[in-house]
């Protein structure tokens, strides 16, 4: 699969393959998040807006643990399981804040919503503010907080067979020769 990307591009995925990782994970969670808030929302949340989406990021906090312990942050660690766990909910705790408060603000600072501004209005202000700006804050501060705190060691669990750290990129040097770069 990786054989599609230039040489210069693989070397990089695989130098910073725990953040692409990362980024993936954030992805995939992303897509939970609306899935589960907009679902709720429009349906028996109609009225809560903010407990709808507090819902979607918590299910996806959940799906993140998971995904982050055992596949982005897997040669990382240097902690006993239930200090991780507790760490990692409480870093993911401190982001849904981070999270909701750009659709508190836009919502009940801004005035975006119904009868305020139309449902349209309302819900790309939803989008923007919630998923968009409030998705983004917490990224950063999550990506900061895991490596700092919740998986703080490097390379303390080895790599899967077949993961990302055991392909190897050839490149052709100014000689011609091959040389391989993991």
């Amino acid at each position: 699969m990786f054989k599609l990307f230039p040489a210069p591009l693989r070397a990089l995925i695989i130098k910073h393959r725990e953040m692409v990782r990362f980024a993936i994970v954030g992805g995939t969670t992303f897509v939970i998040t609306n899935v589960v808030w907009y679902g709720l929302k429009l349906t028996v949340l109609d009225t809560k807006p903010i407990t709808a989406q507090a819902i979607g990021i918590v299910v996806a906090t959940i799906v993140s643990y998971v995904l982050s312990r055992e596949w982005s942050f897997q040669t990382r660690g240097g902690r006993e399981g239930a200090h991780e766990a507790a760490l990692f909910f409480l870093v993911s705790a401190i982001c849904v804040g981070i999270n909701l408060l750009p659709t508190l603000v836009s919502r009940y600072v801004f005035g975006l919503q119904v009868p305020s501004v139309s449902m349209p209005v309302q819900e790309l202000s939803d989008f923007f503010f919630g998923s968009i700006i409030g998705t983004l804050l917490a990224m950063v501060f999550r990506w900061w907080a895991l490596k700092k705190f919740v998986f703080p060691n490097a390379d303390v669990r080895p790599e899967r067979a077949g993961s990302l750290a055991h392909l190897r990129v050839v490149s052709d040097d100014e000689d011609g020769k091959s040389e391989q770069v993991a």
